[in-house]
């Protein structure tokens, strides 16, 4: 028999404003369950990304039912759970940990979310050439989405050349060799300059981090621009983009995405993934007015 009380919870750093705790909550409000989902943020605690396990391993003593993980935990938090789904394990990261039974089983829902998101929000868009800027946890996750949706060729351009490198040769093993290539920061307006689109998948934009993760000069009407952070829903990013003239995608639908899969894992239950995207549409206008 399904259950109808939930507690879950979100761990990261700078997550205040994260609009999980209620996409998750008016759905299951919707839906008739008592739901409650729990910030644990690494900066009100005052500790650092390494104390990930001890808070998993709390959260399952505590009771709770699953969490969701985000930056920067995604891929530290691998080495304190019991078990992995094949797509976090192939990924080498995870944001959605399930309590099942005593043993904590990790499961990745971005690289669906993005891929969903990608799907509707950017269905025309030529994928011959793509430029990734990240290369992190939630990097992989969307690399490998991209990969997924048919990218012939992706290039990754991450601040840390070792880690870029390291997803490269994982995708290539995964996809075929030669789908995935290296490029430095340096060479990113070459890059640019001769791509369909870029995705961006850094921490950069997010309302704990504003600011832009390259120079706006190197935008251009040809060229398509997702983004992976989705608060606030409009990121300089997304709007230095549609300026130029780029068809641009914001990083609301992966949260949806990503969000409906994830309360699948949860609750068993299948939630209405329309209603959510209405959800954030509506409450990201809310976050975007009040930080103007």
């Amino acid at each position: 028999m399904a259950k109808d009380s939930y507690l879950v919870g979100l761990i990261g750093a700078g997550i205040g404003p994260s609009l999980s705790p209620a996409l998750h909550e008016r759905e299951a409000d919707r839906q008739g369950l008592r739901y409650l989902y729990r910030l644990i943020d690494l900066d009100t605690l005052g500790v650092g990304p390494e104390a990930v396990g001890d808070l998993v391993r709390a959260a399952r003593d505590l009771g709770f039912d699953g969490l969701n993980i985000t930056h920067p935990c995604k891929q530290l938090v691998i080495e304190h759970l019991d078990a992995l789904a094949p797509q976090a394990e192939a990924l080498g990261a995870v944001n959605t940990v399930v309590f099942e039974g005593g043993r904590a089983v990790g499961h990745n829902t971005d690289v669906t979310g993005f891929a969903a998101s990608f799907a509707r929000g950017l269905p025309d868009a030529p994928l011959e050439r793509v430029v990734q800027v990240g290369a992190g946890g939630a990097g992989a996750a969307v690399a490998h989405a991209m990969l997924t949706l048919g990218a012939e060729r992706v290039t990754l351009v991450d601040a840390l050349r070792d880690r870029a490198a390291s997803l490269a040769g994982a995708l290539n093993r995964h996809f075929g060799e030669g789908r995935v290539a290296v490029g430095t920061p340096d060479r990113l307006a070459q890059l640019l300059a001769q791509a369909d689109g870029v995705v961006h998948a850094t921490p950069t934009g997010m309302a704990a981090h504003p600011g832009l993760p390259f120079s706006a000069e190197l935008l251009h009407p040809g060229l398509w621009v997702a983004e992976v952070v989705y608060r606030p829903l409009e990121t300089e990013l997304l709007r230095a983009a549609r300026e130029v003239g780029c068809a641009a995608l914001d990083g609301g639908g992966m949260a949806v995405f990503q969000a409906v899969d994830a309360f699948r894992l949860f609750t068993g239950r299948e939630p209405d993934s329309a209603r959510m995207l209405a959800d954030i549409a509506e409450m990201g206008g809310v976050v975007e007015s009040s930080a103007g």
